[in-house]
């Protein structure tokens, strides 16, 4: 590239960047979706979510916009109750149903579990009975996903499974269980206050009997993924994603409208540089993260994984100030994101060990170098996702001047990989990074270890 072409490429990113800072297009994409019934993955919302994804990628320019429907097990939530018992009264708690829950009316003892660990659970008797487990993990451990408590609880033996909100006056929490399979036992969240009581009803054992009440239903239905293209048509390209769909309690704002939207600000500032990408580049809006990656599973199907140079996977980011960047296991990507925001002026936090609970797992199953790009909440935090997964999931919580940070970081990580190869992550090194972090038990407590990784 001589002097010329580098001055004119600096040029075109350097007036997309600054056109960015007054571009409303995130937020605008942000207050249609958290002003949706819900987006619950197979919904009415959901659908009328992809269109508006669709129409903001049409408004940025972006070529060939269509929305392709997928098959998926439609979930929907009915009625739940917790019921705790004593000799001298009868008191009711606040439930809500954790996704792919069966319907179910289970009576037993409380069995706290602690913050779910295996080894919590392989301590205590769970045969017939209701367990009780936080929804956080101890801060010198790696962090254990609801599914794997939720799994082990199953193997476990218990009747069903209650999962404590941590943090207090943050209601009672969500989140799917396992990946899209029908289940044993029902599965509720209840707030921290509530959980404090029923870890002293625990303690009471033989005293105290419960009743767990749970109505949903699961039905046949489809969902939809968003797709365009942006750049010259080429053999390989970077792939970006984030979910749209969000849980059918709140709006969704931080889980995960911040990172669609955070990827439609990008594609605003992709189109203006076009002409510098060197490879093409496949945004698309990916629908049933919530329960299962099944619509990133869908686009995996669909795609070569050979042809994709990297995936950029939106989900978190936009949330609060500091950008946070998985690399799952990519040197290079870490590299390579330190240096865009360095050069942008930006604080980044790393985190370098790979995990398989967002819509990147699919592909760096296969071995396609990954980020997720993520948001870190302002230390001293209390570790957690606090709003998200809660009916306190709203647009109140949102900065728009995240959004619009985030989105130019994005776009910019994005424009380098278009000339920058990546090297291809090694399945058997990823594998030996899972087990050296413990994940192995609980992936395959929660059926997601993959096949033929013996």
């Amino acid at each position: 590239m001589t002097d010329a072409d580098c001055e004119l490429t600096g040029d075109t990113v350097t007036r997309a960047i600054g056109r960015a800072w007054t571009d409303d297009s995130a937020w605008e994409l942000l207050t249609a979706l958290t002003e949706l019934p819900n987006r619950m993955g197979g919904s009415p919302g959901e659908r009328r979510a992809a269109e508006l994804v669709s129409e903001s990628f049409t408004d940025a320019g972006l070529d060939d916009p269509r929305i392709d429907e997928f098959d998926m097990q439609y979930w929907e939530r009915g009625t739940s109750e917790l019921t705790v018992e004593t000799d001298s009264l009868s008191r009711q708690f606040e439930t809500i149903a954790l996704p792919y829950s069966p319907a179910g009316d289970v009576e037993g003892q409380l069995v706290d579990v602690g913050y779910g660990t295996p080894a919590e659970i392989d301590a205590v008797d769970l045969e017939g009975a209701i367990a009780v487990a936080s929804t956080t993990t101890p801060a010198d451990q790696r962090f254990v996903h609801r599914m794997e408590k939720y799994g082990h609880a199953v193997d476990a033996g218990a009747a069903a499974f209650v999962f404590v909100n941590h943090v207090s006056g943050q209601l009672p929490p969500t989140g799917s269980l396992r990946f899209n399979e029908e289940e044993e036992i029902p599965a509720v969240g209840v707030s921290a206050e509530s959980g404090d009581w029923l870890s002293e009803y625990a303690s009471r054992a033989e005293d105290v009997r419960a009743h767990l009440h749970v109505d949903a239903r699961t039905s046949d239905g489809t969902s939809q993924n968003v797709h365009a293209t942006i750049g010259p048509d080429t053999d390989d390209m970077v792939l970006v994603l984030a979910h749209y769909d969000a849980h059918d309690i709140g709006e969704g704002a931080l889980d995960n409208g911040c990172g669609i939207a955070t990827v439609a600000g990008a594609a605003n500032i992709l189109a203006e540089i076009e002409e510098v990408l060197e490879s093409q580049v496949r945004i698309a809006g990916v629908g049933c993260e919530e329960i299962g990656l099944l619509g990133a599973e869908a686009l995996a199907d669909e795609i070569d994984p050979d042809s994709i140079r990297a995936v950029v996977n939106v989900d978190g980011a936009g949330r609060f100030r500091d950008l946070q960047v998985f690399s799952h296991a990519s040197d290079e990507l870490e590299e390579l994101a330190a240096s865009v925001a360095g050069g942008a002026g930006q604080p980044v936090v790393h985190e370098p060990d790979p995990h398989p609970f967002s819509d990147h797992w699919p592909f760096l199953q296969a071995g396609v170098p990954s980020v997720q790009l993520h948001s870190e909440p302002p230390k001293g935090s209390d570790r957690g996702r606090g709003w998200g997964h809660t009916s306190a999931d709203t647009r109140d919580k949102v900065d728009p001047r995240n959004l619009r940070e985030h989105a130019i970081l994005a776009a910019l990580l994005v424009w380098e990989l278009t000339r920058t190869d990546v090297a291809s992550i090694a399945v058997d090194n990823l594998r030996e990074r899972l087990v050296e972090q413990d994940y192995e038990p609980g992936m395959r407590a929660a059926g997601i270890w993959p096949v033929g990784w013996e």
